[in-house]
């Protein structure tokens, strides 16, 4: 194994960031064609799996669990709900607070999504074993990204 000259750093196919990021615009494109069926997005999806799996939840808690901040979660919860699948409904003890829960629509959804994460998995065209282990490196790599991930320096963005 050699050492990385300087110029190698700055070349894209070096880049593991760009690796990342092509593989989460071709698992994009699977996802549109299957979640189609769905009538879902993306970022849908993501919302449902959430309330599928944890039940009714504050709007701050679903953006701690899928790492959006509230203004990209509540047009895509918004859109939800007009679409029938969640209702939004302010807390009587919180009115700042918006709590989110499925319809019976949206949960009824859950049995015709089922197969979506089988359809993902094949295409993939990685073994069961080998997917389970990306999975533990990606979780590890975002764990160490995230400690490592520092406040801007207040004058950093004027140099």
């Amino acid at each position: 194994m050699t050492t990385p000259t300087e110029e190698d750093f700055l070349r894209l196919d070096h880049m593991v960031c760009f690796s990342l990021h092509a593989a989460s615009r071709a698992f994009d494109s699977v996802y549109r064609v299957i979640l189609k069926r769905l009538g879902l997005t993306y970022p849908q999806y993501l919302a449902m799996l959430v309330l599928w799996e944890h039940g009714e939840l504050p709007v701050k808690k679903i953006g701690e669990y899928l790492r959006l901040d509230s203004g990209t979660l509540s047009p895509l919860l918004k859109r939800l709900e007009t679409a029938g699948l969640v209702r939004r409904e302010r807390s009587a003890a919180d009115e700042r607070s918006v709590t989110v829960r499925l319809t019976d629509e949206g949960a009824a959804l859950r049995e015709r999504a089922l197969l979506v994460p089988r359809r993902i998995y094949e295409a993939t065209g990685i073994g069961f074993d080998e997917l389970r282990e990306l999975h533990a490196r990606l979780d590890r790599l975002t764990a160490a990204l995230d400690s490592a991930a520092l406040p801007e320096e207040p004058d950093a963005a004027h140099r």
